[in-house]
């Protein structure tokens, strides 16, 4: 039937076609209502001002199922000249072959907005109506079959109702056969029971299982029953049955919505949140569920592959996990990529380990040992992109995931949205600090005779950028500098100044022979010029060889740490000759340095306060651990020297680390050391 026999029909028309639901026929009366639209876009762009998700969902049903679906009370905030307010609509929804095959959508709006007044009005009334309906039917379910009497192991001997709701017959019920309709899971549990319930010393026993109603669906049934002794003996059971599924439905979305609460009320660390929301949902709404994180500038990815990070993963117990690899690539044709581009939630279906969509092959091994069968994918937008993906699946006995527990998930996500978003956030932040960080730091140089190692640790518990540094440079002389600094504060205007003391103290000490006192000095000075708030601490070493062949150390500290020297017998002390005030304050008297030798096998430590320091901690008592865990690595490689100072003191987390350090090789292998 060509679609422009409904042009002039008096009640609005449009028609949809494919799974994404474009939209292909407005008629006149629809133009009349809500305007031209742009014929070929998907419906939830076209229309995007008066469809929901209720509504997408309706056509994707519509279109998957080919029955006739009618949505009564469909809500939309128009302006129809007068002011934006809000109309009613009814919509009915049918199937339509296109041309070439496509199958479509036929949808036929009506306007009802004057004939909700009245009942606008009623609706409180309405409401308690409801309220008292529900009551009615748990009292009739209770009623029809609620009333069974067993022998003194669970034996039914005469039930009322049972059959009705279960389609068993009663010679299928007789004995212990109606625990065949119980959920497999609820039978065991029954089943125990029931083996010792003679001897149970109880008055009134209530349990909730789970029953297979006549149509094949489970409901949550509520058994009471008390025990009629003869003689001090169970001779028999009498009880009742009560159909609690939808006060059991409300309890479960109150608990799960609570404890997925929970779970990220107190995290700030985005795996840790997100492998916690994951262990909500499994197993109570799905049997596994995994977190995939998308990449940061995802604005082309809803029309291109897109590799994806996964952060959380949760299988129900007995079921193998995913490999551990984090990185997965998803084509344009996969499930995934299908979610981030509709930017709604969406469930597939397929045979029991055979996914009709393309995935990576990982996944798809892993789909197929398990069994699964449906998936249900939930992309999270934050700041209007898809910043991560959350895929849950069904396998084996157990259902689809129904479309209630699709809302109960997504309302679960909603809620935890602004800690989600927050965390990705701070994770993003974290990386561009760290790579800032990062390309701020020199490596050290190559120095026949030396070697030179120097580690940076960001602190896991700031986003910001640290003011720690590090930094080593040969003078046309020959002789080395170490540095070591750190400015006060731990955010981007920290690391600006940082990079500018670090610069101009590379100037200065490049610029005259003097020793590292009087370098220090000119740093202060021109600290207190340029920048008048600004402090830091910082330790300036120059090293040199005579003509003895020794290395001398001239050193200067500027109210930072003092250097750490550990002798090739295991003996370390710190240098502590060469005290001056923090850079940038104000000092009238000279700015003194110290000499040092530094025997063949010793190593010289320089590190920033994160190694030693302990909130509520006396300093020293920082530097006594550090000299303590030093000495037994006096031997180590210079390397492994530095990653077990990381590694074994007990640091806070709260400030970022860094350290460079030194080793004389023996005497007598001065040459052809590397850096």
């Amino acid at each position: 039937m060509p679609l422009a026999v409904f042009d002039r029909a008096p009640i609005a028309v449009l028609v949809t076609g494919g799974q994404e639901h474009r939209l292909l026929y407005t008629n006149d009366a629809f133009q009349s209502m809500f305007g031209d639209r742009p014929i070929g876009a998907p419906v939830w762009e076209a229309l995007r001002d008066l469809v929901g998700q209720d509504t997408l969902a309706a056509l994707d049903e519509a279109l998957a199922t080919g029955e006739t679906a009618r949505l009564d009370d469909v809500y939309v905030t128009a302006d129809r000249g007068g002011g934006p307010h809000e109309r009613l609509f009814r919509m009915s929804l049918s199937g339509i072959p296109l041309q070439g095959g496509e199958s479509g959508l036929l949808a036929v709006v009506q306007e009802v907005t004057a004939q909700t007044a009245a009942a606008r009005r009623m609706r409180a009334m309405e409401k308690e109506l409801r309220r008292l309906r529900r009551r009615y039917q748990s009292i009739v379910w209770a009623g029809v079959h609620g009333v069974w009497v067993t022998g003194p192991y669970g034996e039914s001997r005469e039930s009322q109702g049972w059959q009705r709701l279960t389609g068993q017959t009663p010679e299928e019920s007789l004995g212990r056969g109606w625990m065949r309709a119980l959920h497999p899971e609820d039978r065991v549990r029954a089943e125990e029971w029931w083996d010792k319930a003679a001897e149970q010393a109880v008055s009134l026993y209530e349990v909730t299982h789970r029953v297979r109603t006549r149509d094949g669906v489970y409901r949550h049934i509520r058994f009471r029953c008390v025990p009629v002794r003869e003689n001090g003996a169970v001779v028999e059971w009498v009880g009742t049955s009560t159909d609690v599924e939808q006060e059991w439905q409300e309890e479960r979305r109150r608990r799960l919505l609570e404890r997925a609460a929970a779970a990220t009320s107190d995290i700030t660390n985005l795996e840790e949140m997100c492998q916690a929301l994951a262990g909500v949902i499994v197993p109570e709404l799905a049997d596994s569920c995994h977190v995939y994180l998308l990449p940061e500038a995802s604005g082309g990815l809803p029309h291109a592959p897109v590799v994806t990070e996964r952060v959380a993963s949760a299988v129900r117990e007995g079921l193998p996990r995913l490999p551990t690899r984090r990185k997965e690539y998803h084509t344009v044709d996969g499930a995934l990529v299908r979610a981030v581009r509709l930017r709604r939630p969406v469930k597939l279906s397929y045979p029991p380990g055979r996914p009709s969509f393309s995935c990576p092959e990982a996944v798809r091994t892993w789909m197929a040992e398990i069994g699964s069968h449906s998936l249900a994918l939930l992309p999270i937008v934050v700041e209007g992109e898809v910043a991560a993906v959350v895929t849950t699946g069904a396998c084996g006995d157990r259902p689809p995931i129904p479309c209630d527990d699709v809302r109960l998930m997504r309302e679960m996500l909603d809620h935890a949205h602004d800690a989600v978003s927050k965390a990705l956030r701070f994770r993003r932040t974290q990386r561009v600090a760290l790579a800032l960080q990062h390309s701020l730091l020199a490596e050290p140089p190559h120095v026949p005779g030396l070697e030179l190692a120097a580690r940076y640790q960001a602190s896991p518990t700031a986003a910001e950028i640290g003011g720690d540094w590090y930094d080593a440079f040969r003078l046309s002389c020959g002789a080395v500098k170490l540095v070591i600094g750190d400015v006060a504060g731990h955010d981007l205007a920290a690391a600006v100044c940082m990079s500018q003391v670090r610069n101009m103290l590379r100037a200065l000490a490049v610029d005259r022979d003097e020793s590292p006192g009087d370098v220090l000095r000119r740093l202060t000075r021109a600290l207190e010029t340029l920048n008048g708030e600004s402090t830091a601490t910082c330790v300036l070493t120059r090293l040199e060889r005579d003509d003895e062949g020794v290395w001398r150390m001239t050193y200067s500290v500027a109210g930072h740490p003092p250097p750490l020297l550990v002798t090739g017998e295991g003996e370390a002390h710190f240098l502590q000759d060469a005290g001056n005030p923090l850079l940038g304050l104000s000092h009238d008297q000279p700015w003194i340095s110290a000499a040092q030798p530094l025997p063949p096998h010793s190593t010289l430590l320089l590190y920033t306060d994160g190694l030693v320091e302990r909130r509520g901690e006396d300093l020293g008592d920082g530097l006594e651990r550090l000299r303590r865990c030093a000495e037994p690595l006096a031997r180590e490689p210079l390397g492994r020297f530095c990653d077990e100072l990381l590694t074994g003191m007990p640091v806070t987390g709260e400030d970022d680390i860094a350290m460079i350090a030194l080793r004389v090789p023996p005497e007598g292998r001065y040459e052809g050391v590397a850096s």
